[in-house]
């Protein structure tokens, strides 16, 4: 199967099955996805990294979350 002809639902699935990422959770109404270890580290003072990638609704969305989140385009190495 070629990655390019996927469509973002297959390519989603795909990642799940193999293990390497979670189901989509909302971080607004779920909350953060931690293991007990890392919410541990963050009573105890430390910062553990937890990456999260943000799915957009269209491009109209990214773009608007892009204009109010500088990350999203600083982390992005496909950015122009």
């Amino acid at each position: 199967m070629d990655i390019m002809e996927l469509d973002f639902e297959q390519w989603k699935e795909i990642g799940m099955r193999s293990g390497w990422v979670s189901p989509p959770v909302c971080y607004t109404h779920d909350g953060l996805p931690t293991s007990i270890t890392e919410d541990a580290e963050f009573e105890d003072g430390s910062d553990p990294c937890i990456h999260i990638m943000r799915c957009y609704e269209s491009e109209a969305h990214k773009e608007a979350i892009e204009l109010n989140y500088s990350p999203a385009i600083w982390r992005d190495p496909n950015h122009d």
